[in-house]
């Protein structure tokens, strides 16, 4: 169900723009504070507005003083982009927003509701953007096939979470206010993934700076162990990322367990070989002691046969790891067919057997295009068509 649809190429010229807010980092925020003559608490209480509390408007932030908020307001703006497209999967679970920014760029982010499933209690995941586009070319990747326009400041990042967090709240305060439930009983964002369009670790600093916020005990509050950082196998990469001090979660999309088969859908493993890659994998592991994601998609015919599976086990042995194995979601303009679930059964089952913990991911949003720059790539399509 569309809920909100827009034109997707308009502009804000460059010259009229103010710059947001967000992506000020939280020294150059007291700094800025400062210039305008206020002491350093006013910019705590600036900073728990912005990420606590979420205020949407400077008008909204009632704990600061009125003058302060109109010098911020004539300084700053704070969304860094508008939603121009919003989509609800026909379970209820699922939303897509196609946001543009103001230089007419498009990205996506998802929000996925998960229930309690047993062992794990209910959750509230963001799947964030990193870039407009995407440089590395992965063949069955939507984002991929469209190429890289530019990176994501750390405003245009953390502003999605933002955004799909008010979302949230919500719908909380509905379910509350309802009866349906208790206001400690329902969960705010949870989990943050940087799975969206673009490869996180090419756009480390502002990453990094984005994954601060979210982190930050007076700002989104969001524990690292909750944020998981995707990668194609960017080795330089990984390894800084070893030594950072948020206790992340890392996601390495494999998608093949030789050089031969992953250098025809992944362009980076020609830079980065799969025995490198594996060499930084493991230097991370025992360096961080926690264990990595292993992203598969399973490509029908091209790596999901019994001896892909067997390679997989081989290449993965001894390692502390977990593999998320993923039937492709097919692209209108990419090759590869959804495997079987036969084909993904035999698949799982031999690396279970060998001792490779795996599971093959819960499927979120198919009927609206929640897959990786597949909303961006309708929308492009949609325009070009009308202006022809």
């Amino acid at each position: 169900m569309t809920l909100t649809s827009t034109e997707p190429d308009q502009t804000t010229p460059a010259e009229t723009r103010l710059p947001s807010i967000l992506d000020l980092a939280e020294d150059d925020l007291i700094y800025e504070v400062s210039k305008l003559g206020q002491p350093a608490f006013r910019a705590r209480q600036l900073w728990r507005a912005l990420y606590h509390d979420g205020a949407p408007s400077f008008a909204d932030m009632t704990t600061l003083s009125k003058y302060l908020r109109s010098d911020l307001e004539k300084r700053f703006t704070i969304a860094p982009f508008e939603p121009v497209m919003e989509l609800r999967s026909s379970d209820g679970s699922t939303d897509k927003v196609l946001f543009r920014l103001p230089d007419g760029e498009l990205i996506e982010t998802v929000l996925m509701r998960y229930g309690l499933d047993g062992h794990r209690r209910a959750r509230r995941t963001v799947c964030i953007s990193t870039q407009a586009g995407c440089a590395l070319g992965c063949t069955f990747c939507a984002t991929g096939q469209q190429g890289f326009r530019r990176q994501l400041g750390p405003g245009e990042i953390v502003a999605q979470v933002l955004h799909m967090r008010r979302v949230i709240r919500s719908e909380n305060a509905e379910l509350v206010a309802g009866g349906g439930a208790k206001k400690d009983e329902v969960p705010e964002i949870t989990n943050v993934v940087f799975m969206g369009m673009g490869e996180p670790l090419a756009n480390y600093g502002n990453t990094m700076q984005s994954i601060s916020v979210m982190n930050h005990a007076q700002g989104m509050n969001i524990g690292a162990r909750h944020l998981t950082v995707s990668t194609v196998g960017l080795v330089p990469e990984i390894r800084k990322l070893a030594r950072e001090p948020y206790q992340l979660n890392l996601a390495v999309s494999l998608h093949a367990p030789d050089d031969d088969s992953r250098s025809r859908t992944m362009p980076i493993n020609k830079r980065y070989p799969i025995a490198r890659l594996m060499h930084a994998c493991r230097d991370y592991i025992e360096l961080t002691n926690r264990r990595i994601f292993f992203e598969y998609v399973l490509l029908k015919h091209e790596n999901d046969t019994p001896e892909h599976a067997r390679k997989l086990a081989a290449l993965l042995d001894g390692m502390m790891c977990h593999v998320n194995l993923i039937p492709v979601n097919p692209t209108e303009n990419g090759p590869y067919e959804r495997p079987e679930d036969k084909r993904t059964a035999v698949f799982r089952e031999i690396l279970r057997h060998a001792g490779i913990a795996n599971t093959v991911r819960q499927e979120k949003g198919i009927d609206i295009n929640a897959g990786c720059g597949q909303l961006r790539a309708r929308a492009l399509a949609d325009a070009v068509e009308t202006s022809s």
